[in-house]
């Protein structure tokens, strides 16, 4: 079992930028996919990317290619997001979550096992 805990958020004016960080508890951490998502007011949560247990493979929602950067520290039980050139409409609660399994359906929330609390983004226009 693992926890995570989400911290990094806040408010950003549009073009800026912010990085997530995602704690994970546990000795297992680099035995587990992570991803992040988010869901905004009124929305249903969306994938935003994605990293292997491997380190070998990441993947990005098209809204965020070029833009947003996953990454892991496998030695600090971490991951992150470095979001730059935010926009608007990148305004939601983000999530970090890690899986165990085969992750056949990476972008899928019900791929996922656990679940951060959540960070919130805020970005003006």
């Amino acid at each position: 079992q693992v926890q995570l805990v989400e911290s990094g958020g806040g408010l950003v004016q549009a073009g800026g930028s912010l990085r997530l960080s995602c704690a994970a508890s546990g000795r297992t951490f680099s035995s587990y996919h992570m991803g992040w998502f988010r869901q905004a007011p009124g929305k249903e949560r969306e994938f935003v990317a994605c990293f292997s247990r491997s380190g070998g493979f990441t993947d990005y929602a098209d809204s965020v290619k070029g833009r947003f950067t996953i990454s892991r520290d496998n030695a600090k039980n971490t991951v992150y997001l470095q979001m730059n050139s935010l926009k608007p409409e990148d305004t939601a609660v983000y999530y970090c979550a890690a899986d165990s399994g085969s992750w056949v359906t990476r972008r899928r929330g019900s791929e996922y096992d656990y679940w951060g609390q959540g960070t919130q983004v805020t970005v003006s226009s």
